[in-house]
């Protein structure tokens, strides 16, 4: 005996089963009258055109979104900021935008119109008021500044006696010591020198000049009684010896406070003598006064 094997050959079309024309006992002819009232029962409706925009843009975005990402990833990783492959306010799509570490501002040049000038001492004598300045030009870095600097020395008075032509003054900074005796605008240049590169007092080193206080005084009236001389910055005390005998000691304005604990108060534009640091200056500054009646015997630093 055989067992028979049924198959059902059959399809479903928008839910109208379709069997096997040998099943069903249809002709052709009575399918396919099926079939288009089968079609015409279906609601197609207008094509999704705006869903269809969406969804491109869309995909648009996700690969402009991936491409700016790859750009940034890769310009970070050089240090800098870069936006490339964004389209232009124009639509070019050419625009890009790059921004590196900024360029620190170049440091000032010096000033060599007008030189710095500071206050050493002042007082008054017989009546008379004195002051001795301190007048500091900063050093040019090339010829043309020199040449500049040079013409304001003029205007000013001032001329170093070592410079034959302005380009001596490149790399040097020029010091003039001014001595005012009685009104003001009368000071004048009585000492003059210059600070290079390296240019540093040290230890008991000390220059100075010693000077009459009242210009062109004769006889005892032109004694040597005011000296002006620089130290070492870190210099505690001078004493300048007159030829009687007696001293005077100038001390640092630490000196003078107490040590480095301040105690005392100190007049820096009082008559008191100090040693003065000045800015710009690789030295510190001191003047002192003899008494009426004696004059200059000796400097130095005593701590």
């Amino acid at each position: 005996m055989s067992a028979k094997r049924e198959t059902n050959h059959h399809m479903t079309i928008h839910g109208l089963t379709v069997h096997d024309p040998a099943d069903s006992g249809l002709t052709p002819s009575d399918i396919a009258l099926l079939l288009a009232g089968a079609t015409d029962g279906v609601d197609v409706g207008a094509a999704p055109y705006a869903a269809v925009l969406r969804g491109g843009r869309r995909r648009k975005a996700r690969r402009w979104a991936a491409a700016t990402a790859t750009a940034l990833a890769l310009a970070a990783s050089a240090g800098t900021l870069a936006v490339a492959g964004l389209p232009a306010a124009d639509g070019s799509g050419d625009s890009s935008v790059a921004a590196g570490p900024a360029t620190p501002p170049p440091p000032p040049g010096p000033d060599v119109r007008t030189p710095s000038r500071t206050l050493l001492a002042s007082g008054t004598d017989h009546g008379t008021k004195w002051r001795v300045l301190l007048d500091l030009w900063d050093a040019p870095r090339t010829e043309r500044q020199a040449a500049a600097e040079l013409a304001a020395m003029r205007s000013f008075g001032q001329r170093p006696a070592d410079v034959d032509d302005a380009a001596d003054l490149v790399g040097r900074s020029s010091y003039f010591v001014l001595r005012e005796y009685g009104e003001p605008g009368t000071a004048r240049v009585v000492s003059e020198g210059a600070f290079t590169d390296g240019d540093r007092s040290s230890g008991d080193d000390v220059e100075a000049v010693a000077l009459p206080l009242k210009p062109g005084a004769k006889g005892a009236g032109g004694a040597q009684r005011l000296v002006v001389g620089k130290v070492a910055l870190d210099a505690r005390k001078v004493t300048c010896t007159w030829k009687d005998g007696t001293t005077t000691e100038v001390p640092s304005f630490l000196e003078a406070a107490g040590g480095p604990t301040p105690t005392k108060s100190v007049d820096m534009g009082g008559a008191d003598p100090l040693i003065r640091v000045v800015e710009g200056s690789p030295a510190a500054w001191f003047t002192c006064l003899a008494p009426p009646g004696t004059a200059f015997g000796s400097v130095a630093v005593t701590e």
